[in-house]
């Protein structure tokens, strides 16, 4: 509620209000923006965010005539990442000493506000008004239950289509004029930018259970039992919350193929338009699908994270349990031992008397063999069932090794090797497959870059199902490895 109490709190607490309310307001958003926000960056290490940081203030100091900014880089994100700003995000990940940033979902909020309130020369409002009208259709047609007036709705749809049909064959084909093109890209963009920072709330609301998790876990003084029985719970509660399943079914959309190469082909027909292209679309927008699934993928691995931590953290907790139970165990020997030479007298303990358990033969259960079907009954009884085995010969299996072998033997006569001219050298033969498995080593084996600003064609050729040999092509920002030692690689991205 907007209520005074409740946004005096927001005031007080809220890191979001805190950002707006700072001093150095104008440095920390554009900063961020420029390095996490647009161009979608999740993590940066701290050794590369503090060269930004320190090129930025270098450009500002240079254009104020009054010193500003006097303190080192470092001190700024340290302070931008402190509790009480709660700006920024400093943690170390598994298996590095090197701590990294990123940025939080209030910061975040922060910094879409601010971009609302620049002057926007052009605000649609038909194509939000259609979404409207399109979700509450949806909602409406996907509570009915009455089947008979879902046949009907669909009917209804169906002779719709048909008459649309006979019209374009017609020759009235109705079109989108330039304004309705610019303002339904605008709203594209608008809600394509709101779901990367989805996804960003999301990894946070995950890191906010696990941390609620290992709390309980250290308070609790119960049976292990109860304690993993309510964790789990709690772990469960959160994947199948509206927010869990509704993030569960945006990924497995995503995650089509298909859909995939139909975002894909729909980016590329829209942003040919000429009315769009008088907007000057940022050219990452070609590729905004696979920043969602980059993004996707980054929310995933920190869940994993989490969840391979807490296993781990239970693991240290049972250790420290067997202790204590070992340390009773001595005590109680050591006792013994003491009072080894000089028992006390009288009695020190009771059991129960023993009672031998009595089963008569005649009430145990006579055994009762099972009938055994033939075999040849049951073949004669089964239906032949019509199976494609042709799947089963045409998988596909790139030999990883062999690939990464052909790398390393290029960087050993040359320092850097382009993926165009890998594939030169030792031409795919096992087409998309093969260039995947490239794409997959430049990012987990070997130091590599990216040059966005320069595109590279890579070509192959397949054989179709009657023979005929089919050449296909593949056009890509260039992908260049580097040679260098493992310890000190690091992805680089030129734009």
């Amino acid at each position: 509620m907007l209520d005074y109490p409740s946004l005096e709190i927001l005031r007080q607490h809220h890191p979001a209000w805190r950002l707006l309310r700072a001093d150095h307001a104008p440095l920390i958003a554009s900063f961020l923006y420029l390095v996490f926000v647009q161009p979608n960056q999740r993590i940066i290490v701290q050794a590369e965010l503090v060269e930004a940081l320190e090129d930025h203030l270098f450009a500002l100091r240079q254009q104020q005539e009054s010193p500003v900014f006097p303190k080192p880089a470092l001190d700024y994100l340290n302070e931008w990442a402190a509790p009480e700003k709660g700006w920024l995000r400093k943690f170390y990940r598994q298996g590095t000493d090197e701590p990294y940033f990123d940025l939080t979902p209030a910061t975040e909020k922060a910094i879409a506000w601010l971009g609302s309130l620049s002057e926007r020369h052009f605000i649609g409002t038909e194509s939000r008004l259609l979404t409207l009208f399109e979700l509450l259709r949806q909602m409406t047609e996907g509570s009915e239950t009455d089947p008979d007036a879902r046949t009907a709705e669909l009917k209804r749809k169906r002779d719709a289509i048909d008459a649309e049909m006979a019209r374009i064959r017609d020759g009235d084909i109705p079109l989108l004029d330039d304004t309705a093109l610019k303002d339904r890209f605008l709203q594209f963009m608008a809600l394509a930018r709101e779901l990367l920072g989805d996804f960003r709330q999301v990894e946070h609301n995950f890191r906010q259970l696990d941390r609620r998790v290992r709390e309980r876990i250290t308070l609790w003084d119960g049976a292990k039992g109860e304690l993993l029985t309510e964790i789990m719970g709690q772990r469960d509660s959160i994947t199948d919350s509206d927010q869990g399943r509704n993030f569960r079914a945006f990924w497995d959309f995503l995650m089509s193929s298909r859909r995939q190469q139909e975002l894909t082909e729909q980016l590329e027909h829209v942003l040919a338009l000429a009315p769009v292209a008088e907007l000057d679309p940022d050219p990452r927008t070609r590729r905004i699908h696979y920043d969602w699934l980059d993004a996707g993928e980054h929310t995933q691995r920190t869940v994993a994270d989490l969840s391979r931590q807490l296993r781990r953290f239970l693991d240290d907790q049972a250790w420290l349990e067997n202790r204590r139970i070992m340390d009773i165990l001595r005590g109680i020997e050591s006792k013994a031992l003491a009072l080894r030479d000089a028992p006390p007298g009288g009695t020190l303990m009771t059991i129960d008397d023993t009672a031998a358990s009595i089963e008569l033969p005649l009430e145990r259960p006579l055994h009762q063999p099972k009938a055994k079907i033939p075999i040849t009954a049951l073949i004669q009884n089964a239906k032949e069932p019509e199976i494609d085995a042709s799947a089963l010969y045409s998988q596909v299996v790139v030999d990883r090794s062999r690939l990464a072998r052909q790398i390393r033997q290029a960087l050993q006569r040359r320092d850097q090797i382009s993926l165009r001219e890998l594939t030169e050298h030792w031409p795919l033969t096992q087409g998309l497959a093969e260039l995947l498995t490239y794409l997959q080593l430049a990012e987990d084996s070997f130091d590599s870059a990216v040059h966005e600003n320069k595109t590279d064609e890579l070509c192959w050729t397949t054989t179709r199902p009657d023979g005929t040999r089919l050449t296909r092509q593949a056009k890509l920002p260039q992908v260049v490895f580097l040679r260098s030692a493992p310890s000190q690689r690091k992805r680089a991205t030129t734009s």
